[in-house]
């Protein structure tokens, strides 16, 4: 595939890249480690904000920003160089809450980058199909907002090097056209599916878009999923819905999408992407954004 004959949108990128680590940091608050269930959803409920003084980010977004790494040294995906950021995230900090699949696949890439070819699609006999390379792929759309289909191969690039089940892939491409059709003010769902490859993952976004927004969070969680199987086709459709919700407004989406739980820090990392590739994360209270740990 060839490499984009433009660099990108670095500005959009880089908004889609503080409100991915916000999203982050705030869907993690919810998780047992740090209240548990029935406090976390009264706290949701009641919109009250978390009061840890520090809100840590996870993989997902230890992952977005090796990507935006190369990125931004690149101008592409340069797969072998991918493999190695990623690697070295996970090797500076294993407790960013990492899958099961990439403390079997990151170590090995640490030495060898080069080895995601054969060992990727080793994972789970076929690969990965879950939502890692959707979670971390929202400022790669923003960047490439220009042309949907640059967005889309370039994220199939990306996804390939730790997910390489279709529906894994699927999943990183739905999410980075969405934050590409935010950015140009074209963001539905239908135009998401559009763009999606055929499977498990455009078939829920297209159940996605047939469910009303006004139905509460919890309710559209339960019918589309939130995350909880820890597969592509579970988190991003409910991750879309609730971006495509509130377009315009991050901290009304993340306190939408939090109360479907799940993998809460997962699904609002990509709603903030792909409302934040637009909005950035100026209009959230200013304590979130001095809470959230700094990118670095």
């Amino acid at each position: 595939m060839n490499s984009p004959s433009r660099p990108g949108d670095s500005a959009a990128a880089r908004r889609s890249l503080e409100a991915l680590a916000l999203g982050d940091a705030f869907g993690e608050r919810w998780f047992p480690l740090f209240r548990p269930p029935r406090q976390a959803y009264a706290e949701v409920r009641a919109r009250r904000t978390p009061h840890e003084p520090v809100w840590h980010w996870t993989d997902d977004t230890a992952l977005a920003l090796a990507l935006q790494r190369v990125l931004d040294e690149y101008g592409h995906v340069e797969q072998d160089r991918l493999a190695l950021y990623f690697a070295l995230a996970f090797d500076a900090d294993q407790a960013r809450g990492y899958g099961h699949g990439m403390h079997v696949l990151l170590p090995e890439l640490l030495t060898s980058p080069a080895d995601w070819r054969t060992l990727a699609p080793g994972l789970f006999e076929g690969g990965s199909l879950g939502n890692g390379a959707a979670m971390r792929v929202a400022p790669l759309g923003a960047r490439f907002h220009a042309d949907l289909g640059l967005a889309a191969g370039q994220a199939v690039l990306s996804a390939v090097v730790t997910h390489a089940h279709p529906e894994g892939v699927a999943g990183a491409v739905a999410v980075a056209v969405a934050a590409a059709l935010s950015v140009r003010g074209e963001f539905t769902l239908e135009a998401v599916a559009e763009h999606t490859p055929q499977g498990a993952v455009r078939d829920g976004v297209l159940r996605a878009a047939q469910v009303p927004f006004a139905t509460d969070p919890w309710k559209s969680a339960d019918l589309l999923g939130n995350g909880s199987r820890i597969r592509a086709d579970d988190t991003v459709p409910f991750a879309l819905w609730t971006a495509a919700r509130h377009p315009g407004d991050l901290e009304t989406a993340l306190w939408a999408t939090a109360e479907g739980f799940g993998d809460v820090d997962t699904t609002c990392a990509i709603t903030a992407g792909v409302v934040g590739a637009v909005t950035g994360v100026e209009g959230v209270p200013a304590e979130w954004r001095l809470r959230r740990e700094p990118l670095g």
